[in-house]
């Protein structure tokens, strides 16, 4: 009984996610990103790894 509970919750949870890829057409607009402040992830300049927070690379440079 367990495990189709589950099996059904993730089925309406894959009908779920489709209907929401349909509508959306599985984008977020340039206008949606500007209103929620997302802006493109920052790299180090040397090595290429993302940098999280304010801090410097491992590698010694600091990115961007």
């Amino acid at each position: 009984m367990l495990i189709k509970t589950i099996l059904v919750f993730l089925l309406a949870m894959a009908a779920v996610g489709m209907i929401g890829n349909a509508l959306t057409k599985g984008g977020v607009t340039r206008s949606a990103k500007k209103r929620l402040g997302l802006r493109p992830a920052t790299r180090c300049g040397r090595c290429g790894r993302y940098l999280i927070g304010k801090a410097d690379c491992d590698c010694g440079k600091k990115g961007g």
